[in-house]
């Protein structure tokens, strides 16, 4: 679809289908200033677009991304987060590695997009609460989607403190708007795909047939698979698809990097034996999660936050969806509840509601 964002949106409205939504068409009028300045040589403030989910942030934002001609980087924040672990370990001796990796960015692009921005991570919050700053000062302009404003960011977080710089930069150097219409545009009509079933006793796993089907003629293999330094068991694998469950996958120490690599190599994935996720909170330990942060702080004398049993776990899953979502890997699951009540109650129940909007999404025909 050629065209800048406004003629984008508007050819999706008269020709795609699109429902017109108010919210939606202001952040438009937004990204269409941000788009001509950028395009002209001047210098524009980053936009900032948070709402509830499915309200269509993501679209618009690859629809600014996709209309630039001047350098640009379109990742999702996890994706970026990995990349940033992985070059401050590299510059490691470096006087001052956030600068050098700021100007080693700019260097390259001069707009960078991110998608779900979503800080839940202490190493995270101490790297970003600078990084955003040097960012800016280097002159990048930045586009991002998140669940959550700015001031929400990492709120219950340890040593909150030290990401309010980057709360401070992500204002003074964004327009934030809300886009937060009534309609959830991944509602929108479209033809069952059933990639979801409930545990039926004594009956073989319907995840069977799935990669039957997935593999043809391919029988595959019950060996463990290499993910880098880690050896992930499996139901069965082919080269078309992967079969695991949900406690080799999800309540094993894991990063996104994995999960990244998983989806590089398999077109499908299959998660058998998910249990029912949610459960009272309790006093707990630090969650984790996806275990690519790369300092560690003690709690000391804090409070810690009221945590589910399997709120570690959850982590790891929510990371494991939104990687499938965002690199179209079709996910299939078997588990021992409804969708509905998978993850009913718990710390982590504010970021599960992306993950739920996305998992309807995926039983749909048109996410293929």
């Amino acid at each position: 679809m050629p065209g800048d964002p406004a003629s984008r949106y508007r050819q999706a409205l008269e020709l795609q289908g699109f429902h017109p939504d108010p919210a939606q068409r202001q952040a438009v009028t937004v990204l269409q200033a941000c788009h001509e300045a950028l395009q002209e040589g001047r210098s524009a403030p980053g936009v900032y677009l948070w709402g509830p989910v499915g309200r269509g942030k993501t679209w618009l934002m690859d629809q600014f991304h996709c209309s630039l001609t001047v350098p640009a980087r379109r990742q999702h924040f996890h994706h970026f987060m990995a990349w940033v672990h992985q070059r401050l370990f590299q510059l490691n001796g470096t006087a001052d590695p956030l600068q050098a990796l700021a100007k080693e960015l700019a260097a390259q692009i001069r707009v960078l997009c991110f998608d779900e921005l979503y800080v839940s991570d202490i190493a995270d919050a101490i790297i970003l609460g600078r990084l955003f700053s040097v960012m800016f000062e280097q002159g990048m302009t930045l586009v991002a989607t998140s669940n959550q404003p700015p001031g929400e960011l990492y709120k219950d977080g340890f040593n909150r403190d030290r990401f309010l710089p980057a709360i401070a930069a992500l204002q003074r150097h964004m327009h934030v708007l809300p886009v937060a219409g009534q309609h959830d545009h991944r509602l929108h009509p479209g033809a069952a795909r059933q990639r979801y079933w409930v545990v039926e006793p004594g009956q073989p796993s319907k995840l069977e047939k799935v990669f039957t089907q997935l593999s043809g003629a391919d029988d595959g293999t019950d060996q463990p698979l290499a993910v880098g330094s880690r050896q992930i068991q499996v139901v069965r694998r082919s080269e078309h698809a992967i079969w695991c469950r949900f406690a080799d996958l999800c309540e094993q120490p894991l990063a996104a990097l994995e999960f990244i690599a998983l989806c590089d190599c398999y077109p499908a994935i299959l998660l058998s034996e998910v249990p029912a996720l949610g459960a009272q909170q309790r006093e707990g330990r630090i969650a984790r999660g996806t275990e690519d942060g790369a300092v560690r702080v003690v709690a000391g004398d804090r409070n810690l936050p009221s945590l589910s049993p399997k709120d570690d776990s959850v982590r790891r899953f929510i990371a494991l969806v939104d990687e499938c979502y965002d690199r179209r890997v079709a996910l299939y699951l078997e588990a021992d509840v409804a969708l509905e009540a998978l993850y009913t109650q718990g710390y982590l129940a504010f970021p599960y509601q992306r993950t739920l909007s996305r998992l309807r999404e995926m039983q749909l025909q048109r996410f293929a």
